[in-house]
């Protein structure tokens, strides 16, 4: 039994310092790097948390994304958090979004007592302006404090109302399982 009590211990020490000695070599050649999750244009910190969502333009007037939804480039974004009880604006940061209709809107500190939402600003399209109740602000959680490792926080999408629907909408809804409402 002593035999296979050093042979057990023996095996444990070389498994360990074969584990540290790969690991040395690894971190040596540069493999292992911590994750990046903030957006590649952020500046690195601790204290910065990062609001991220998407901006489109409803193409079928249905106040959700479709197959026929176009995001969209250039629609400006605010991110007002507020104290609870004083309704006192606490932070507050506007952004443009990129080709595909996103915003990486950086945040100082953390905001848990406090109410944070993102709004609707202006549209970058005429053909879809209009905005609704439901699609025009979504709110987020801006804290560390909730179990989330990476620094983003995704907002739901925000969405404009294209005018005139698309010619191809009813045959998209009606693949959704949606009557004709007509």
């Amino acid at each position: 039994m002593a035999k296979n009590v050093a042979a057990t211990a023996l095996f444990m020490a070389a498994a360990a310092i074969l584990c540290f000695s790969s690991l040395a070599s690894a971190t040596a050649r540069g493999s292992i790097s911590a994750p990046t999750s903030a957006p590649a244009s952020a500046p690195a910190s601790n204290d910065i948390l990062y609001v991220e969502g998407r901006v489109y333009c409803d193409t079928c007037r249905v106040q959700f994304e479709t197959k026929l939804t176009e995001y969209m480039e250039g629609a400006s974004v605010r991110l007002e958090c507020r104290n609870r009880t004083t309704d006192k604006i606490t932070y507050t940061f506007e952004d443009l979004t990129d080709s595909n209709g996103i915003y990486h809107i950086p945040v100082e500190g953390d905001h848990e007592e406090e109410i944070c939402e993102v709004r609707l600003l202006k549209s970058s399209r005429d053909d879809c302006s209009e905005t609704t109740t439901g699609r025009r602000v979504g709110r987020v959680l801006i804290t560390k404090n909730v179990g989330v490792a990476t620094p983003i926080r995704y907002a739901n999408s925000l969405g404009f109302l294209q005018k005139v629907a698309l010619p191809g909408c009813i045959k998209e809804l009606q693949g959704l399982g949606f009557l004709p409402l007509d």
